[in-house]
């Protein structure tokens, strides 16, 4: 009996002991296998960009690109038509930071030259009259909008149009000056005018400063106070502040100020605006990730934090917003917008803010359209050690604020 009881403990203790030796061999693998969050917006980028960049450099997007439109279509056969220059300018301005930046480790730098060969190949495919994915810039006055997102890629991204090629600039910047045919709607629609003319400006062709004087007074008119404008003559709950207006008038200023000094004075308030929306951005972030689902082309997912992302990127983040927690909030929009497992169908993106959701779909809106939401990503373009990948982990407010914790309140802004 004494002899069976050591023997029972002997095997407990081995037992014991190899349970504990693989518990913590499992806990090993977990931590080596988490991300950090660089790590997962890169891997969530590239599963998002990379049916569309490799398909077009393969020559085969219009071949494998669904031809899905939303329930709510107004015209089918056209909407298919325009989404090939609608999704290209959509993934390429948000990704054109990232393929501007140099460095980092071997994999991300690896991962950039591959996309910077597919980036470079499929433009020239897309620009190029007897490849299958030729891109007509002249269908219909959506392409002005679409126009607009291929200039903002470059303007972003000069290194893109320094390797394009001459033969190509050329082309291009012809396809972007075709659709000045379009007259624009009385909207948010006037900066992408002026996008393109800015684009023209950057590049040292010929602009038409009046598109882009027409567009900057009539926002300025729209301007209500908070730092939010009018998206046309009557004011709309949605996230087309964030979409267009405030990334363009950003850029737009930035252009057009180094060219001209007459609007300085009027650049000086975009800023101011631009800062205060950006809180406004960032508190609309709930614990969660998730935020107000209203208004439309609400499938735009991510692209609803366009601003704050373009912010980031830019350096130009209020005092009242760390970096960290920036990044933070928004990797959290990040995971819940993209989570659902009906996110993708078949790799491509769906209708839809949390997974497939035709009933959101908007008239207008194609298996192009929600792709916009790549322009959450433009944070990518600052390197590693950048304070806002670099910086620990941080809060942002809505955590703060639901934990309990006593935290400064917010105030309005009228800034006209």
């Amino acid at each position: 009996m004494k002899y069976s009881a050591i023997k029972l403990s002997i095997f407990i203790l081995i037992l014991s002991v190899s349970t504990s030796a693989f518990s913590q061999k499992k806990k090993t693998i977990k931590q080596t296998a988490t991300l950090t969050d660089r790590q997962f917006w890169l891997q969530q980028m590239d599963k998002m960009v990379k049916p569309v960049l490799y398909n077009l450099a393969k020559d085969s997007l219009k071949i494998n690109m669904p031809k899905v439109t939303s329930i709510h279509i107004d015209n089918k056969e056209h909407r298919i038509k325009v989404q090939y220059v609608e999704v290209l300018g959509r993934v390429l301005s948000g990704v054109a930071p990232w393929l501007q930046l140099e460095g980092g480790d071997e994999k991300e730098v690896a991962l950039r030259k591959q996309y910077r060969e597919w980036a470079i190949q499929g433009l020239k495919n897309s620009l190029d009259s007897n490849a299958k994915d030729f891109m007509n810039y002249d269908i219909g006055g959506q392409q002005l909008v679409d126009a607009s997102y291929v200039a903002l890629a470059f303007i972003r991204a000069p290194w893109l149009w320094e390797n394009l090629g001459e033969k190509h600039r050329l082309l291009m910047m012809k396809s972007i000056e075709t659709t000045k045919r379009f007259k624009p709607v009385f909207s948010n629609w006037l900066l992408f005018s002026a996008m393109n003319e800015a684009f023209l400006a950057k590049f040292g062709y010929s602009w038409d400063p009046m598109r882009v004087d027409y567009a900057l007074q009539q926002m300025e008119q729209w301007y209500v106070g908070d730092g939010m404008y009018k998206d046309g003559s009557t004011y709309a709950f949605d996230y087309y502040n964030s979409y267009v207006i405030h990334p363009y008038l950003a850029k737009i200023s930035e252009i057009i100020g180094a060219k001209v000094k007459d609007y300085n004075s009027m650049f000086e308030k975009i800023r101011k605006r631009n800062e205060r929306y950006a809180i406004l951005q960032e508190r609309l972030i709930n614990t969660d990730g998730t935020y107000p689902a209203t208004g439309r082309s609400i499938i735009y997912r991510g692209a609803a934090f366009h601003h704050l992302a373009d912010m980031a990127l830019r350096n130009a983040l209020p005092k009242q917003l760390s970096p960290a927690q920036v990044r933070c909030a928004l990797t959290a929009v990040i995971k819940k917008t993209l989570e659902s497992p009906t996110t993708y169908n078949n790799l491509w993106l769906t209708i839809g803010l949390y997974g497939n959701q035709p009933d959101l779909g908007d008239f207008y809106n194609n298996q192009g359209s929600p792709y916009i939401c790549t322009n959450i990503f433009l944070p990518l373009g600052l390197p590693a050690s950048d304070p806002f990948w670099a910086n620990p982990a941080a809060q942002w407010s809505a955590q703060r604020i639901w934990s309990g914790e006593d935290f400064p309140n917010d105030h309005s802004q009228d800034l006209r």
